[in-house]
């Protein structure tokens, strides 16, 4: 069986992100999305239980797909997961450059884990969750970016 781990804040989860995984539900046996329990600062960040909650509801017709949340070493987590394999969304070349860095350190750290990158459809791949945040700070329209019940959830914490 194989499985993946997609980890991000997912702050908040955007359509860029769901179609990821839908596309990843189709390669992969599991996928468990990794939500990173770090205390997030930002304007329009949402708590650790909501970012869940969210994920949960926008993949929740995905059989093969597991929410969870981590706050230890990915490569450690990837361990405890019974998982070998990351993965991780391309949009821009600086996304390539971030990337790669993340690749050779998490190389070091555990060589037995290989990174696996997918990008999104094109239409989505402008989507960053600091764009959506940033909008909707300014009580711009997210609806375009995220599933509804974010919007909704973004526009009750905002």
């Amino acid at each position: 069986m194989k499985t993946v781990v997609y980890p991000g804040t997912f702050n908040p989860i955007t359509n860029g992100h769901s179609d990821l995984v839908e596309r990843a539900s189709r390669l992969f046996d599991k996928i468990i999305v990794a939500v990173v329990d770090a205390n997030l600062k930002t304007a329009n960040s949402l708590p650790i239980e909501s970012r869940l909650t969210l994920a949960r509801e926008v993949l929740g017709h995905l059989d093969n797909v597991e929410v969870r949340s981590f706050d230890n070493l990915l490569t450690k987590f990837v361990e405890e997961c019974g998982a070998n394999i990351i993965l991780r969304g391309l949009r821009t070349v600086a996304d390539f450059e971030y990337e790669f860095q993340l690749v050779g350190m998490n190389r070091v750290l555990a060589p037995q884990i290989e990174t696996v990158f997918l990008a999104p459809a094109e239409h989505l791949s402008y989507i960053s969750s600091t764009l959506v945040r940033e909008i909707a700070s300014y009580g711009g329209d997210i609806s375009n970016f995220v599933h509804p019940s974010v919007a909704k959830a973004i526009a009750e914490n905002g």
